[in-house]
């Protein structure tokens, strides 16, 4: 297990840390007009997509690893402190509108807890108890999979959340923005963006949070394309609960099957408003119930039931 590191030792390790260097070069950015200001931060941050773009054989790796289990009933679990924790807090929030996913099976978990959203309970991340009763609480299972998220890779309680998660038989990710970290060295699959220093220096919003949810992106995205979540490119496990996702569902509908208004809001209604279904409907040229079995029996892939339904 890792030890909480006392002040010098601290100061050491932050030192060391590429998200922590300080460029002398960007001494005087209090001086510059704000309009360039603005374009240093710009050409800045246009430097992290090449960064993580370093990265996507391990993020790939990983993302077949949590598909793979996601598929057998396990869920995705965040853990990180600060910017990171709230980062992965906001990717498992928008899974369920989405990808329309139970709220159980994509998680995130911030040190101090729901409140920690809003206002900031920095020191609960120095404890890795504290990540390990997070995961205990949640009944971790080995199908399920941690991804532990922190821009300097050091962070007790994303580290010891991949430290417990893995010795219950978990999958483990560790994903920072600094080589050799010891959040990589913990866990399974090691993601390192090493985005640089950042502008104002120490403040890994910036960059390394950018960083962050690119992957964090990807990581839930391509496993739920991989879950059969999407038909091409079309959110056809969308949940329709406002108005805006209601259009969006119907023309979701209309672009997977070519067609015209009143045939899309009639299979709609007949699919109870789920568009998978009412995809399946009019492309197979069978009934809501019908649709709906065949997506049953095909664990949820609309291009599998739709080959089952022509034979």
């Amino acid at each position: 297990m890792t030890s909480t590191p006392g002040p010098r030792d601290l100061l050491t390790e932050l030192s060391a840390l590429t998200t922590e260097a300080f460029r002398p070069e960007f001494a005087d950015i209090d001086l510059l007009p704000t309009l360039d200001l603005a374009r240093l931060m710009n050409a800045e941050d246009a430097t992290v997509p090449a960064a993580v773009a370093g990265c996507l054989p391990q993020i790939a790796s990983a993302i077949d690893a949590v598909a793979e289990r996601m598929g057998r009933g396990g869920r995705l679990l965040y853990a990180g402190a600060g910017t990171a924790g709230r980062l992965g807090v906001l990717d498992a929030s928008e899974c369920p509108p989405t990808f329309n996913t139970d709220p159980a099976q994509v998680v995130g978990l911030i040190a101090g807890g729901p409140r920690a959203m809003l206002t900031s309970v920095e020191d609960a991340e120095d404890s890795g108890k504290l990540a390990r009763a997070d995961l205990d609480a949640l009944g971790l299972t080995p199908d399920d999979s941690v991804v532990g998220v922190s821009a300097s890779g050091r962070t007790p309680y994303a580290v010891g959340a991949v430290e417990h998660a893995r010795a219950r038989g978990a999958l483990t990710i560790g994903l920072s923005c600094n080589t050799g970290s010891a959040l990589a060295a913990a866990a399974e699959h090691g993601i390192e963006v090493v985005v640089g220093p950042e502008l104002v220096t120490g403040s890994t919003r910036l960059k390394a949070g950018t960083a962050q949810k690119l992957v964090l992106n990807m990581l839930s995205t391509i496993t739920m394309i991989r879950l059969g979540k999407t038909y091409g490119n079309l959110m056809v496990d969308v949940r329709a609960s406002n108005d805006k996702l209601r259009a969006r569902s119907r023309r979701i509908v209309a672009l997977a099957t070519g067609a015209g208004e009143d045939e899309v809001e009639a299979a709609l209604e007949a699919a109870g408003g789920e568009v998978k279904i009412a995809v399946l409907a009019l492309l197979a040229g069978v009934d809501g119930p019908t649709a709906a079995r065949l997506l049953v029996e095909s664990g949820g892939r609309l291009r599998a039931a739709l080959a089952a339904a022509r034979g």
